[in-house]
């Protein structure tokens, strides 16, 4: 299976949300991401047939465990980036903005690679 990077946005942003508060909706994300009712709905109804989120009876939206994978994954490229983006004198706003376009891009081996970097010779000294 693989997501569309529009698709690692949705996922993200139920992680994101579901951290916030109990029991994430439609609406959460559509306020969350500033995408159309429709648009949101259409996405989520292919991240439900692909096997990445549910939706139970109260209109719940849960990460199945491939879908929480992905998820976990492109948050924790976020952060990473926006932090060292933020270290390097990146203005904090643009710097998040800057971390999700990249985020979706590099290869898990760039990604090992630029994190060790900063863990080992700018964070940990």
């Amino acid at each position: 299976m693989s997501v569309l990077e529009s698709g690692e946005n949705y996922l993200e942003a139920i992680l994101m949300l579901s951290k916030e508060k109990d029991g994430v909706h439609a609406i959460d994300i559509v306020n969350d991401l500033g995408f159309s009712k429709p648009s949101v709905s259409i996405m989520l109804k292919k991240l439900k047939d692909e096997g990445y989120i549910e939706i139970d009876n109260n209109q719940h939206i849960h990460l199945l465990p491939e879908g929480l994978k992905i998820a976990e994954k492109i948050l924790e490229r976020h952060e990473t980036l926006t932090e060292i983006l933020t270290y390097l004198g990146v203005d904090p706003e643009i710097a998040e903005d800057d971390a999700c376009k990249i985020e979706h891009d590099l290869s898990d081996v760039t990604f090992a690679q630029i994190k060790k970097y900063y863990l080992d010779k700018i964070k940990n000294h």
